[in-house]
């Protein structure tokens, strides 16, 4: 069987990734765009997920691209309607959204996937099987990347549900909770918050394993020249090294693996997995630790753009 999907949100990520991952990928076809300002090539296309809906009465799956604010209300839509759906990242704009979906696909009989791409990053699972068999002392994670280049003209990135910088340090933290085997909670936040906006532009985060081993992140938009993706962790018998986003590793300074991105047919690989037995992958861990720093942390005022 071939998931005949509808993609909604036909934005910089839907076009960069999901579309050529789904061209890509055994199993699954686009046959329907939902989006108020693009038209897709080759698809049937609507201008909201209601016509879609109405429109393509066969459809599978629905693959949910939109900004995080509106994304439960979609769906949950989608859901109602019976289909299979894909939830870009961030899930939902809260944990309690997304705990919901989790319920009404169960309800429903249908898939619901909440994807995390950095954690299909080529050198990701070598680094959680290597952490495994050690023991953590600390972490460290530098996450600095240009706003400007990644949304470039994207109001709604600096709204409440929006998240600003932890849109892409959410990436990170999926790595994170990926990697080490055991829970990682937040001790305390500090975002710094640009005037006239609701999101931080920067973040610095304390966190720890459960066996208090220390965890230290920042996360800055700011950055400008090459972007900035490392996770290093040091043990008790060796480091490690996570870098480009989770495609590079060297262990004890080594290179062990430079792989390209690939992220996202991996993700699509996975979730016609899931359609065909009738499963659910839902992780709640990297939005749970954003919504602690958001309750807990302390909002330092901060320009927009430094000099």
């Amino acid at each position: 069987m071939t998931i005949r999907a509808g993609l909604v949100g036909l934005g910089k990520i839907a076009r960069d990734q999901h579309l050529p991952a789904i061209e890509k990928t055994a199993g699954i076809e686009l046959v329907a765009v939902a989006s108020r300002n693009a038209q897709g090539e080759g698809v049937n296309n609507y201008p909201d997920l209601d016509a879609m809906l109405a429109g393509e009465g066969d459809l599978d799956a629905i693959i949910l691209c939109q900004p995080p604010q509106v994304r439960y209300a979609a769906a949950r839509q989608a859901l109602l309607a019976g289909k299979h759906v894909f939830l870009e990242k961030p899930p939902g704009a809260t944990v309690s959204e997304v705990d919901a979906l989790v319920t009404l696909a169960g309800t429903q009989g249908v898939t619901l996937y909440a994807s995390w791409h950095s954690r299909y990053a080529a050198a990701v699972a070598q680094a959680k099987a290597w952490i495994a068999e050690r023991t953590i002392r600390n972490i460290d994670i530098q996450w600095r990347e240009d706003v400007r280049h990644w949304h470039p003209g994207q109001p709604w990135i600096w709204e409440p549900g929006g998240f600003g910088v932890f849109d892409p340090g959410i990436n990170a933290l999926s790595i994170l909770t990926e990697i080490v085997p055991e829970p990682v909670t937040l001790l305390s936040a500090e975002l710094e918050v640009p005037e006239n906006k609701q999101a931080p532009i920067g973040a610095a985060l304390r966190m720890a394993t459960a066996s208090g081993a220390a965890i230290d992140a920042v996360f800055d938009w700011r950055q400008t020249g090459p972007q900035t993706w490392d996770i290093a962790v040091e043990t008790d018998r060796g480091s490690l090294l996570l870098s480009e986003g989770g495609n590079t590793l060297r262990l004890d300074g080594d290179m062990q693996m430079k792989a390209p991105d690939e992220e996202y047919p991996a993700m699509y690989r996975r979730f016609v997995d899931l359609v065909a037995n009738g499963a659910t992958d839902v992780d709640l861990a990297p939005l749970r630790l954003v919504a602690d720093a958001f309750l807990c942390g302390r909002h330092c005022p901060t320009a927009l753009f430094e000099d």
